[in-house]
């Protein structure tokens, strides 16, 4: 029925849209960087402000996706009220019709490849000789990504005229506008992108392919579509997230509504101003513009009505990090002090499933106890998150324990609360001296040196040996005492670190490591070896008594003295 269309040049051809538009848009945000940030929280002061940054932003960077991300960023930092993310959500709606004007001005009124592929040579180029200056590698990219967005278009385009010459036009006037508001719908959702969608309604109506009327629904379709990733990506994510993407479902929902409802009013408008006959794509992205700038003008009196009902659709959950201090008073010192202990010991055992996770050690591998995961299993949450999380528990335990000193404590009282802080300290050390080396443990594994790849199942090893032996004294699975398991557990822990080091120097002297990864493994192992002591320490301070303390220090005194000789 198509003889000769090619698809995999139409394929092909919204592949390198997509990847110019990708391009496009990481070199952008490289380039503005923390000045773009600042400026968008400068100028989103007010609605009407805020309309024109979200206008602004958008156009700059292409992609109303960047810009939701940067709203979502700033709205969960408390830096940008909801009022005024609804708002740049109003203006980035208009701002993504730039790829439209840029499409029908560029795309169909000269020769693509005569200046495509002069724009490619140049970033590509610019991007080999200048690529030592990240300012100018990120600009070369962006040249780059301009050069292929015309030159997956110009594809787009070549294999269209061939599917109109094997194509009965009057086969799609049978089919309904609402046909081809669905097929806007789906085009946006299956390629994430509202640009390439608005591409391809562009290519199409150009050729003659489909009706302006035809063409007008898609793109309202498209409209739609871009609502379907925000909430795939707002479904299991903060309060404040689900309000932001329901706030550009509302609009968009609204919008494409009354969009279709007044379609023959817009559409006279838009023949009012261009002669559609000749100027059919200017014509449409008139009208794309024209629906979005109603969908705004309506909306800006109900924003704030908008931001409230949103809020109490969605509320902040008041989730607490704490399991114990939450629910005490810090009144009765004795009392407070044991909560505080439980709370740190749930600090330490939470650092535990942090410092696996980096490793990406499955908690059950280590913790057998069925209760002692359920009730401290760690959610799913990113490195980043958890570490946060941590941070904000400490910040609460610090917060309780100034709550404490208010009273009057005995002198074991005072030393007790020091050392259970200061057990504390040293778990949030752990978890960040790990975390900072996370990334050389993910370099290790991926390696394909096979001197680095051994060490990083050896660290895996390692960790989950320490670990297994923690879990038995935090359970008290042990006959022996713990100050004897925890001396042990630090002696054991040094012998480790220098048997890393002897295999490094064996290494290194059978050329079995490059030189440039000599440091990293030595900055990695050292990170290590300072996470899993400072974590052993920690729970020293909560698991020993005093008399136990006073043992432990006496013992690494002489240990320390003797070593020395």
């Amino acid at each position: 029925m198509f003889e000769g269309f090619d698809i995999w040049k139409l394929l092909a051809g919204l592949g390198i849209f997509l990847f110019g538009m990708y391009i496009m848009e990481e070199s952008i945000k490289k380039l503005s960087g923390k000045s773009f940030r600042v400026l968008i929280r400068k100028y989103t002061t007010g609605k009407i402000k805020s309309i024109l940054s979200g206008i602004f932003a958008t156009s700059l960077l292409q992609s109303s996706s960047a810009v939701t991300l940067i709203i979502l960023a700033f709205v969960g930092a408390g830096i940008m009220s909801m009022e005024n993310a609804i708002g740049v959500i109003l203006g980035s709606n208009i701002g993504t019709t730039i790829t439209a004007w840029i499409v029908a001005f560029l795309g169909f009124k000269v020769s693509i490849e005569s200046f495509a592929l002069p724009i490619i040579s140049i970033g590509g180029l610019g991007l080999i000789f200048l690529g030592n200056s990240e300012k100018y590698a990120n600009i070369s990219k962006l040249v780059v990504g301009f050069g292929f967005l015309f030159m997956g278009l110009d594809y787009m385009k070549v294999s269209m005229e061939t599917f109109t010459k094997t194509l009965d036009i009057t086969v799609l006037s049978d089919y309904g506008m609402f046909t081809y508001l669905g097929v806007g719908i789906l085009l946006t959702a299956v390629m994430q992108s509202s640009s390439a969608t608005i591409a391809i309604i562009l290519t199409a109506l150009n050729l003659k392919i489909i009706s302006f009327d035809a063409a007008a629904a898609m793109v309202i379709g498209s409209n739609l579509g871009t609502t379907v990733t925000i909430l795939l990506g707002a479904i299991k994510g903060i309060q404040v997230k689900k309000r932001v993407a329901f706030s550009h479902l509302v609009f968009n929902v609204v919008t494409g509504v009354i969009a279709l409802v007044l379609m023959p009013v817009l559409i006279r408008l838009v023949l009012l101003m261009v002669d559609v006959t000749s100027n059919a794509v200017i014509g449409l992205a008139l009208f794309h513009t024209i629906f979005n700038l109603l969908g705004v003008l309506l909306f800006l009196p109900f924003i704030k009505i908008l931001a409230t009902l949103l809020t109490r659709v969605f509320p902040d959950r008041k989730t607490s990090l704490t399991l114990y201090i939450n629910n005490s008073t810090t009144d009765v010192a004795e009392t407070a002090i044991t909560t505080l202990l439980k709370e740190t010991l749930h600090l330490a055992k939470k650092t535990l499933y942090h410092n696996l996770a980096i490793l990406r050690i499955e908690q059950k591998l280590v913790f057998s106890n069925f209760e002692f995961i359920s009730n401290h299993k760690a959610q799913n949450l990113s490195l980043a998150a958890s570490y946060e999380n941590l941070k904000l528990l400490q910040a609460d335990i610090f917060t309780f324990a100034v709550g404490i000193q208010s009273n009057e404590l005995t002198e074991s009282e005072s030393k007790d609360l020091n050392r259970y802080l200061h057990g504390a300290r040293m778990a949030l050390h752990s978890a960040k001296t790990l975390k900072d080396v996370g990334h050389n443990f993910d370099d290790f594994d991926n390696s394909d040196n096979k001197f680095l790849n051994e060490q990083y199942h050896n660290f895996r090893r390692r960790l989950m040996t320490t670990y297994v032996k923690l879990n038995t004294i935090i359970q008290g699975q042990e006959s022996t005492d713990s100050t004897t398991l925890i001396l042990k557990m630090i002696k054991e822990l040094k012998l480790e670190d220098e048997a890393f080091l002897d295999n490094l120097t064996k290494a290194i002297n059978d050329k079995q490591i490059e030189n440039i990864d000599v440091s990293t493994a030595i900055i990695a192992n050292r990170a290590f070896v300072q996470s899993e002591r400072q974590v052993i320490l920690a729970f020293k301070e909560f698991l020993l008594d005093e008399r136990e303390i006073e043992i432990y220090d006496d013992v690494e005194e002489i240990t320390g003295a003797l070593s020395e000789h």
